[in-house]
C-alpha cells in the first residue's frame, strides 16, 4: 500500500511540475515556409482564393479522400468558407478574412475537436521569374498547459504538411 501512495504522490507532483514549467512555455506559435513559383501571381492566385482548389494542392485532402467538405456560396471573396469532417485530418472551418488580389489571402481557422483558432495568411510577392508564396499560420495558446506543450510542436505538425501543400501548388502552377 504504501508503493501506491508513493506513486501516486510522484504523479500528482510531475503533474503539478508540468503545469508550472508550461506557464514558462511560449504562449503562442507561428509557422512560416514560402515557395518560389515560376509563374505569375495572376495564375497562382486563384488556387489559393478559391476554396474549392485547395483541394487539388492540399495534403489534406490526398491523406483522406473521404473526408466531408462544403462551402459557402460563393467559395471566393471575404466570408467565404469551407468546413470539413474527418476521422483522420480533425474537423475544422476555414473563414476568409481579407483578400488584396494576386497579393493576399488572411483567414481564421477554427478546430472544434481541439477548442483551438488561429490566423493564416498566404501572400505573394514577385520574385525570380515568377512569384514567391508565403504561407503563415498563427495563433495563441492561451493558458492552457496541454496547449503550451502543444504549441512546441506545431512546426513539427505544420511545416511538413505547408511544405508538401507548396509543392503541390508550385507543380500545379508550372505544369501548365
Amino acid at each position: 500500500m504504501k508503493w501506491l501512495k508513493r506513486i501516486l504522490v510522484f504523479l500528482l507532483t510531475l503533474a503539478a511540475l508540468l503545469a508550472i514549467v508550461s506557464q514558462f512555455l511560449p504562449g503562442s506559435y507561428r509557422v512560416e515556409r514560402f515557395i518560389v513559383i515560376k509563374a505569375p501571381a495572376e495564375k497562382v492566385f486563384p488556387d489559393i482564393s478559391d476554396l474549392r482548389q485547395w483541394k487539388t494542392w492540399g495534403v489534406w485532402w490526398q491523406r483522406d479522400p473521404g473526408m466531408t467538405v462544403t462551402y459557402s456560396e460563393p467559395p471566393t471573396g471575404v466570408g467565404s468558407w469551407s468546413n470539413w469532417v474527418s476521422k483522420q485530418e480533425g474537423s475544422g472551418k476555414m473563414t476568409v478574412k481579407t483578400i488584396d488580389p494576386n497579393k493576399a489571402i488572411t483567414y481564421d481557422l477554427f478546430f472544434p475537436d481541439m477548442g483551438m483558432t488561429s490566423v493564416g495568411s498566404m501572400t505573394l510577392t514577385p520574385a525570380d521569374g515568377g512569384v514567391k508564396v508565403t504561407w503563415t499560420s498563427s495563433g495563441e495558446l492561451g493558458r492552457n498547459p496541454m496547449n503550451r506543450w502543444f504549441g512546441l510542436m506545431m512546426e513539427r505538425f505544420i511545416g511538413p504538411d505547408f511544405d508538401a501543400g507548396l509543392a503541390r501548388l508550385k507543380a500545379k502552377a508550372e505544369k501548365t
